[in-house]
C-alpha cells in the first residue's frame, strides 16, 4: 500500500524578535515553513517601539545612489541586500499592512500617524495568521555539542533541534531592550570572526567642561549651527551640550568619522560654527562696531545674536585675546574647535558598528563556518546614520536571510 502522507514541513528557529527577525519569520511562513521565534524580552519589537517615540522614521526617500552611500564602507554589501527590498518596496510592504506613509520635509518617511505601535500590531496579527509561533522570555544560550539550540525560559532550559536557524540578535546598544551583544562570544567560540562592536549614532565626551558650563548649560540645545572635521564639508543642524560633551542629530551624523579619528589619533577636533548663515566678513564688521560702555555679552547679543549656551561655549573655548580683537572673535564664532576624546558608552548609543563580518557569510547570509545558521540585522558588520537607513537594512537583511534559508531547506540531504 502506497503511503501518500506528506513529510512534515521544515521547522526553523529565529532568535531575536526585532525587524530583521520578524521580517524573516513572515517570508519563511509564507514559504510553507514552520517558524518558531524566540526572544528574551517579555514582548517582541521593543527597540523598534522605542525608536518610534517622537515619530516612527521608517525609511528615507532620497535617490538610491545617495541612499546606498549612507552605509559607508559596507555600502557594496548593503546594496546587494537592497536590490529586491529597498525603501520603495518597504513602503509598499507597510501599505500592505493597512498603514499609510508620508514623506516629511527632510525626506524621511513616516507612518501617517507617526507611531510604531499600530504598525507592529498589524504585523504581529499577520504573523499569527501565518502560523508563526512567538516565544517570549526565551533566551538563547548557544549550542550543545550535537548542535541543538540551548534556550532558557521561566520553565527551565530547552534543547531545540531546528532544520535551520536565523540569528537576528541586534547589536550591543540598549541592553535593557534585549540588544546586549552577548552573542559575540558564542559565535567566536564557534570560529566566527566578529568585528568589535563600537558605538554608532552616539554622543562624545570632551576632557572636561568647566563647572559653570556643565552646571548651567548641560542639556541646552545648540540650534542652527554647523559641525565639521578638518577637510570635510560642514553639516548644518543642531546638537545638545551635555554634562560631558556633545550629542544629538548633528553629532550622530558624523559619529562614524569622529569615532574612527579617535581610534587612530586618540582624539578628534571638530569645528563648530555658531552662526553658519552669517559670512565671516559680515560678522567681523558687526563685531568691530564700538560697544562703548556695553558689556561684551551685550555686544555679542546685539551685534551677532550670540547669547545663552552659544555665548557660554564661546567664552569657554575661545582665547582671552579673541575678546579684544573683533577679527579673532569672529573667526572663533565661525570655527570654534572642540576636542572630543571618546564616544559615550556602547549601551547609550542608538546603534552599533561592527559585528559578523560579511566575509564570514555567503550571499544568502549563511555562516560559512556553521552551515544552516544565518545572520541578519544589526548584528552584521555595517552601520548607517539615523534617518530610516538602519531600519531599512534590518528589514532587507531579514528578508534576504529568509530567502536563503528557504533555498537551503530545499537542498537534498547529503
Amino acid at each position: 500500500m502506497t503511503d501518500n502522507r506528506q513529510p512534515p514541513a521544515p521547522r526553523v528557529a529565529i532568535i531575536g524578535g526585532g525587524p530583521a527577525g520578524l521580517m524573516a519569520a513572515e517570508v519563511l511562513a509564507q514559504g510553507g515553513v514552520q517558524v518558531d521565534l524566540y526572544d528574551g524580552m517579555p514582548s517582541v519589537g521593543r527597540k523598534f517601539l522605542l525608536a518610534g517615540v517622537g515619530g516612527m522614521n521608517i525609511t528615507h526617500s532620497e535617490a538610491k545612489p545617495a541612499f546606498v552611500a549612507r552605509y559607508g564602507q559596507r555600502q557594496a554589501e548593503v546594496a546587494e541586500l537592497l536590490q529586491d527590498f529597498d525603501a520603495d518596496t518597504l513602503r509598499a510592504w507597510i501599505h500592505g499592512l493597512g498603514i499609510d506613509t508620508f514623506v516629511g520635509t527632510s525626506g524621511r518617511v513616516f507612518p501617517s500617524d507617526m507611531k510604531a505601535a499600530p504598525l507592529l500590531r498589524a504585523w504581529l496579527k499577520r504573523l499569527r495568521e501565518l502560523g508563526v509561533q512567538i516565544h517570549t522570555r526565551h533566551r538563547w544560550l548557544g549550542w550543545t555539542n550535537d548542535g541543538a539550540l540551548r534556550i532558557t525560559s521561566p520553565a527551565g532550559e530547552h534543547l531545540i533541534k531546528a532544520d535551520a536557524t536565523l540569528l537576528a540578535l541586534g547589536g550591543g546598544s540598549w541592553a535593557r531592550l534585549g540588544s546586549d551583544g552577548a552573542w559575540v562570544s558564542l559565535l567566536q567560540a564557534r570560529g566566527v570572526t566578529i568585528a568589535p562592536l563600537q558605538a554608532s549614532n552616539c554622543g562624545f565626551d570632551v576632557s572636561a567642561w568647566s563647572p559653570f558650563l556643565r552646571d548651567k548649560f548641560a542639556g541646552a540645545p545648540l540650534k542652527n549651527v554647523s559641525l565639521s572635521l578638518p577637510g570635510a564639508t560642514p553639516r548644518l543642524g543642531e546638537c545638545v551640550l551635555t554634562a560631558s560633551g556633545l550629542e544629538g542629530s548633528l553629532v550622530y551624523a558624523l559619529s562614524a568619522t569622529i569615532r574612527e579619528a579617535i581610534n587612530q589619533h586618540g582624539s578628534a577636533t571638530v569645528q563648530l560654527d555658531l552662526l553658519p548663515q552669517t559670512p565671516l566678513a559680515k560678522l567681523q564688521t558687526a563685531l568691530s562696531k564700538a560697544r562703548g560702555s556695553q558689556s561684551m555679552a551685550k555686544h555679542l547679543n546685539r551685534q551677532a545674536g550670540i547669547d545663552g549656551v552659544k555665548a557660554a561655549l564661546l567664552r569657554e573655548l575661545a582665547s582671552a585675546a579673541a575678546f579684544n580683537d573683533p577679527a579673532l572673535l569672529a573667526s572663533a564664532i565661525k570655527s570654534l574647535p572642540i576636542t572630543l576624546i571618546r564616544p559615550r558608552p556602547l549601551d547609550e548609543a542608538i546603534s552599533t558598528a561592527g559585528g559578523v563580518l560579511f566575509e564570514q557569510l555567503n550571499g544568502q547570509l549563511m555562516l560559512k563556518a556553521l552551515p544552516g545558521t544565518f545572520c541578519a540585522g544589526e548584528m552584521l558588520d555595517w552601520e548607517a546614520p539615523t534617518g530610516g537607513y538602519l531600519l531599512t537594512a534590518c528589514f532587507s537583511s531579514g528578508r534576504r536571510a529568509a530567502l536563503g534559508m528557504l533555498e537551503w531547506l530545499q537542498q537534498p540531504a547529503e
